[in-house]
């Protein structure tokens, strides 16, 4: 790994290169040997990231231009602006929309553990013949967007960059 700071992106210049109608992550962190992850998100006027749940991480919402609401729960909302910097707390449940401008924004957080097979043991010693590891195919659980497995085991929106994910 290359321990030298360097720029990676410059958001002004991905945002204004990027579709009129163009939604989801514009951009994702993605050297190797990072321990964050980083992704640059913009959501059209009225546009949102349906309601889910992060069980892994804390995830850091930077809002960089437009505005719109952060529901947390049943009546709850936090107005988001331009500068507002938002704490999303593992197991927190949350759901954005974005105003009448849209909405953009950087969201930040510890990088993801990969994936791992866990070894087959057999249901006697463990007491459960269902467990084993991982089912053999995830493709399901790949962002269509941004290509991140999510934890959720039915996932309707990726809590990376908003993409919705087809229905089954």
């Amino acid at each position: 790994m290359d321990a030298t700071p360097q720029v990676l992106a410059v958001l002004d210049e991905i945002l204004a290169s990027a579709a009129p109608g163009e939604r989801g992550a514009l951009w994702h962190l993605a050297e190797q040997g990072r321990e964050l992850d980083a992704n640059f998100v913009r959501l059209p006027p009225g546009a949102g990231v349906g309601e889910h749940q992060e069980d892994v991480l804390d995830v850091l919402l930077v809002v960089l231009a437009g505005g719109g609401t952060l529901r947390t729960g049943p009546g709850d909302t936090l107005e988001l602006a331009p500068t507002t910097v938002t704490w999303l707390p593992r197991t927190s449940r949350r759901a954005l929309d974005a105003g009448p401008e849209g909405l953009t924004y950087l969201t930040v957080h510890r990088r993801r553990p990969g994936l791992a097979v866990k070894p087959a043991v057999r249901a006697a010693v463990r007491g459960s013949a269902d467990e084993g590891g991982e089912p053999p195919c995830l493709l399901d659980l790949v962002c269509p967007g941004c290509g991140r497995v999510s934890a959720d085991r039915a996932p309707s929106f990726c809590s990376a960059c908003g993409e919705a994910f087809p229905e089954h």
